[in-house]
């Protein structure tokens, strides 16, 4: 069959049948556009991960009156470990210019301290690859036997927790985009199925004048496959509405929002991905109808 009769043929049909064809539409779109909120998110959860290792440090707190050779020794250890890019030595007085500096107007709340009470401390850098969880843990466990380290911090509940989310988000975001995918299919299957009983005389007039099989499945397949792409076009306008009247507008009020990225990708990947799944959902349909 040449297919500028079979998209004829296909779009006739999804004038004809308005109705089911419409309701199959808004089904993909609203699976898809589920699908694209999802991902969105994983993808941004993925993206501030590998953000973290830019502003990650650990802080190593020394003892009052170490030596300068005391302090030298501790520099050098944490330089030997292979996970560390950088080491910086702040004293205590440089961490009171810091901290007024971040205080700005409210300095002020330091003049009755007298005495600095902050400690000399080591910034610690770790390499992108070494910021987790189980590596960051494993490094300050033996940072901590280091003589005349007092204390470390490092943010382990913030650490555990982003990263706790990246996995939870994976799993829960690969498990939600198979299911709502079957369920697509299975819409466009359903629809086609329906159609082509609904549509069993008009087949069984082909039948008699010799058709193919690959001419009387070619405009259900065709059907399906726009079916799905108007459906993917819908979800992707969709989840520019929401971006561009929620989130871009939030982000004013919430400085949160502005971490929020839209991938341009997906513009190509919503209606490719309805395409491809109600071509799929056709396919099936008419392979499994005997005639």
């Amino acid at each position: 069959m040449a297919f500028p009769y079979a998209f004829r043929l296909a779009a006739r049909s999804i004038l004809y049948e308005k109705w089911i064809n419409l309701l199959s539409i808004l089904t993909i779109a609203a699976g898809l556009l589920f699908i694209a909120i999802t991902a969105l998110s994983v993808y941004n959860i993925d993206v501030t991960t590998k953000r973290l290792p830019e502003k990650f440090s650990v802080m190593l707190y020394l003892r009052d009156n170490l030596s300068g050779k005391e302090l030298e020794n501790i520099i050098n250890t944490v330089r030997k470990d292979d996970t560390v890019k950088r080491v910086k030595y702040i004293s205590r007085d440089e961490a009171m210019k810091e901290l007024k500096t971040t205080l700005k107007d409210t300095k002020y709340v330091l003049d009755g301290l007298g005495e600095n009470p902050l400690p000399d401390s080591i910034e610690v850098k770790l390499k992108d690859e070494a910021v987790s969880p189980d590596t960051v843990k494993r490094l300050t466990a033996k940072l901590r036997e280091i003589k005349g380290v007092d204390e470390i911090e490092y943010g382990e509940k913030f650490l555990s927790s982003i990263y706790s989310l990246k996995v939870g988000m994976n799993t829960i975001g690969i498990v939600f985009v198979i299911i709502m995918s079957a369920g697509m299919i299975f819409v466009c299957y359903s629809t086609v199925k329906i159609l082509f009983y609904r549509k069993s005389e008009e087949i069984e007039t082909y039948k008699l004048l010799g058709a193919t099989k690959g001419f009387i499945r070619a405009p259900f397949i065709i059907e399906g496959a726009v079916m799905g792409f108007i459906g993917g076009l819908l979800s992707l306008i969709g989840i520019l509405s929401l971006y561009y009247t929620v989130i871009f507008r939030l982000s004013y009020t919430i400085p949160l929002f502005k971490t929020i990225i839209f991938p341009i990708n997906i513009s190509l990947y919503l209606p490719l991905a309805g395409l491809f799944l109600g071509m799929t959902g056709a396919v099936i349909a008419i392979g499994r109808i005997r005639y």
